[in-house]
């Protein structure tokens, strides 16, 4: 099933109910085939289902009036309280969404215009993010009875089950008290059955295994002392979107190798490729790397400092589960500004990034090429190199969905064997049961 399939749907009920009263952004998203993509996957690829959950969508959104929500009409005291906030980034690139537990207390704000914060925080994260997965990250740490609210907690859980699509990476819980145990089995419970894998528990000692040291703050045992401090939306870096340039790097500061294309190699069971950056600058500068597909790959390092002169390698990992799509169409973008001292604090750096613009960052577009192994052999590689990569990409994004059913239909058939293997072995030793107790019978009998 295609997108195309959802699209139809979706177009014949609109004309069906054409006082509908959607909001011509919701129905624009009719045309970003990613979004689509992103609804059939939620739905297993069931065109139907699809359909309801984005009809669904839109009368959500109409009902809290999602697109007016901004920083003019939401409650700021709220929001810069930080008891709610995106930080850093798991293990897979994508970016954490810190729930800090400790900061709320239930009964003591309102509950409406905390879910109105909640909205906006969602939908804004969703358009920088370019809708690419993201990590609810629970800190729990020195957290009491008090601090836990269960509404709020579903409410945040329904938001990724109902009303945005393939949306969540992870749910990591992190250093959870004994007291809350029993609160979060019913979390686990309003989890689909597919998503309560996505639930983690980690401690300080296991954080590691799901978020870099590097990208962990300090509290959490991390390196990063990021303190938080609300930055309006559109004052934070350039978003990434490769669109208005081509393969040339704009920049003077840095010096890459390769330059403009990372080649990307089978090493180990693993596709990694790598490129070298040397500040060329006669000042000091720092650097940060962004990706189209940030779900795709794992970036190391993904930011830091040059002195004058100094290099740094910078490794790519395709994450699992990627090797059969195509991503000549992804892209990353290194960025450069100047700093007067490679020692900046945090909040330093964070100012510096925040006021530079223009002229002032430069930037650098690298294009991606996988292993030749991973295009069609045994004869189609000529047609496969003379098709356009469009077509290529559309090609293995409809293989990867094959595969991903196929999948799922091959884990729905090993269930049923399972069940049929332990009805048999039930009625098996009924039947042995049933048999002893008639052998018994009979011997009772001839004794009598």
């Amino acid at each position: 099933m295609t997108n195309s399939d959802l699209k139809a749907l979706v177009q014949e009920k609109l004309k069906e109910v054409p006082d509908h009263g959607f909001h011509p952004l919701d129905v624009d998203r009719l045309k970003d085939e990613k979004y689509l993509l992103r609804v059939m996957r939620h739905c297993e690829y069931d065109p139907k289902q699809a359909a309801d959950m984005l009809w669904d969508i839109f009368t959500w959104r109409k009902s809290i009036s999602a697109n007016e929500i901004n920083e003019s009409n939401i409650k700021m005291d709220y929001v810069q309280e930080g008891g709610l906030f995106p930080h850093g980034r798991d293990i897979d690139g994508c970016l954490l969404l810190i729930v800090k537990s400790k900061k709320h207390v239930k009964g003591t704000k309102d509950f409406e215009e905390l879910k109105k914060v909640i909205v906006y925080w969602f939908d804004r994260i969703e358009r920088e993010e370019n809708g690419d997965k993201i990590t609810l990250f629970f800190d729990l740490d020195n957290c009491g009875l008090n601090n836990l609210d269960m509404d709020l907690t579903k409410y945040l859980i329904s938001l990724f089950k109902s009303y945005y699509p393939s949306f969540l990476n992870y749910i990591l819980i992190y250093q959870m008290p004994w007291v809350l145990s029993a609160a979060f089995k019913i979390v686990k419970n309003l989890l689909p059955a597919r998503a309560i894998e996505k639930m983690k528990f980690v401690s300080k000692e296991t954080l590691h295994e799901f978020v870099a040291p590097d990208q962990a703050l300090v509290c959490w045992g991390g390196t990063d002392n990021y303190e938080y401090e609300f930055v309006p939306e559109g004052r934070n870096q350039k978003k990434v979107t490769f669109a208005e340039q081509g393969d040339h790097s704009l920049g003077e500061m840095l010096s890459l190798n390769p330059n403009n294309l990372i080649v990307f190699k089978n090493e180990n069971e693993e596709v990694t490729g790598q490129f070298t950056i040397t500040n060329m600058d006669d000042s000091a500068v720092s650097f940060k790397i962004r990706t189209t597909s940030p779900e795709k790959f794992r970036v190391r390092p993904s930011s830091g400092f040059l002195a004058k002169g100094a290099s740094q390698t910078i490794l790519i990992v395709v994450q699992p589960g990627f090797q059969l799509k195509n991503v000549m169409k992804d892209m990353f973008l290194v960025m450069s500004v100047h700093i007067p001292k490679t020692d900046l604090t945090p909040k330093e750096l964070s100012d510096i990034w925040a006021n530079s613009s223009g002229s002032k960052v430069d930037e650098y577009r690298l294009k991606c090429q996988f292993p030749v192994k991973e295009l069609p052999k045994n004869g189609n590689m000529e047609v496969a190199t003379q098709e356009k990569p469009e077509s290529i990409a559309n090609a293995l994004n409809n293989l990867q969905m094959d595969y991903e059913l196929l999948h799922r239909q091959v884990d729905k058939l090993k269930m049923y064997q399972f069940f049929t293997l332990l009805i048999t072995l039930a009625a098996l030793i009924l039947g042995f049961l049933v048999y002893l107790n008639t052998t018994e019978n009979n011997n009772y009998c001839s004794r009598i």
